[in-house]
């Protein structure tokens, strides 16, 4: 019999403040200097899973901002997270997503080599480095956990607490999906780069207020059983159910006749689309066929790439292929509409006739997500841009006097 999965949510307080943050937020420089350090390099960002990585000597990397990640697979079958720098010279160790090297990792630069668990086997001409200690020049560690089989990496110590404990509230679904059993898609790989600044890729899927009207084969498929769901700590997830009803459009249609119920499944995530929220980029979404992860990468101040990874289950049935392509298509379709609604979103922020957000209840995600910034970057609560050269201490300032009176 299967465990009866909980999870605890937040409801949205009466007399809420339905702003967001203020317009200037999303084309302050400055401000896209503190977000790069307090919300991305000391946030954890999800860099795989562990079935990417299958057999020892398999690799993958993951970019963001100025950091370059490499993710091993051992001899010893661990798998462990690098920074991706040689320590010669600073070089590029993997180039590229993924790969495998037999026994060791070679600098193309100047033939350094590296065991798979990370430890320095010899320069290159070790005679020409006079006194030398390889034990000092191994790669230098990243943060790493593993949960539920996905791979989180972190650049930067931080107080945000281990993904065990911030995600706890997903943790009994993401059992139900044996996430932790997923294997990569045989495409597994997306992305496209956004001329936005990427709270306002978050700004839009953080509500499901716009998906009646904006994405017509999710209203389709699962019409108002859609709702979102918040959490503490800036996280939201979402949940709605398909098969009610056949489908107008042809994906759809052949989506609902094709998807087979899996037994093994709680069932209230056999006909499930779920999307669970991590602070503060990335999602995690299930169909009964399949996974991904998608994430906004920010680039610059005015650029974001989106980017994710698809997962297919274990023992595929020719059914179960069909309805994750057609699950795809969908998606496809649906993320190209939110593309475009980032866009037009961000374009709004420099207007002088922008006067800020009122949300609606069905937007509470959108508050929570832009409370958990203002908690890391109290400085945007300010409604007016602070000079560009004051924002950094104003920010300091801001967040000291919020210890104190906390």
């Amino acid at each position: 019999m299967n465990k009866p999965l909980t999870m605890k949510t937040q409801t949205v307080p009466k007399n809420w403040d339905r702003s967001g943050l203020p317009g200037w937020t999303y084309h302050s420089p400055a401000l896209f200097d503190l977000e790069k350090t307090e919300l991305f390099l000391k946030s954890w960002q999800i860099a795989g899973h562990i079935n990417d990585l299958p057999a020892p000597g398999d690799w993958l990397t993951f970019d963001i901002l100025d950091e370059r990640a490499l993710i091993m697979r051992g001899k010893d079958g661990e798998v462990r997270a690098f920074h991706n720098l040689c320590r010669h010279r600073g070089a590029r160790l993997a180039d590229g997503a993924a790969g495998h090297c037999k026994n060791a990792m070679i600098c193309p630069f100047h033939g350094w080599v590296y065991n798979l668990d990370g430890t320095l086997r010899g320069p290159s001409r070790p005679e020409t480095f006079g006194d030398f200690d390889r034990k000092d020049f191994g790669l230098k560690p990243i943060e790493m956990e593993i949960w539920h089989g996905f791979i989180f990496i972190r650049f930067l110590p931080s107080d945000q607490p281990p993904v065990k404990t911030m995600l706890a509230d997903y943790d009994d679904e993401f059992t139900g999906y044996r996430a932790h059993e997923l294997l990569p898609a045989e495409a597994p790989g997306w992305g496209a780069v956004l001329p936005v600044n990427w709270k306002s890729v978050r700004d839009v899927d953080n509500e499901g207020y716009h998906v009646a009207m904006a994405h017509p084969a999710l209203q389709d498929l699962y019409g108002r059983s859609y709702h979102d769901r918040v959490h503490p700590g800036g996280l939201t997830s979402s949940h709605a159910v398909f098969g009610d009803q056949p489908g107008r459009r042809w994906s759809v249609r052949k989506y609902i006749e094709t998807s087979q119920p899996l037994e093994w499944l709680p069932a209230n995530l056999r006909k499930a689309w779920t999307y669970y929220g991590v602070f503060p980029n990335a999602v995690i979404a299930f169909t009964p066929e399949s996974a991904q992860f998608y994430q906004d990468i920010p680039i610059s101040l005015t650029e974001t790439r989106v980017t994710g990874r698809i997962y297919r289950r274990a023992h595929e049935t020719r059914e179960m292929r069909a309805a994750r392509y057609l699950a795809y298509r969908i998606d496809r379709e649906t993320s190209a509409e939110d593309q475009q609604l980032s866009i037009w979103s961000n374009e709004s922020m420099k207007s002088t006739a922008f006067d800020g957000f009122h949300l609606s209840d069905m937007e509470y995600g959108v508050r929570a997500h832009h409370d958990q910034i203002r908690r890391i970057l109290p400085v945007v609560k300010l409604p007016d841009a602070p000079d560009e050269d004051k924002i950094n201490a104003t920010n300091k300032e801001m967040f000291r006097d919020t210890k104190n009176t906390a």
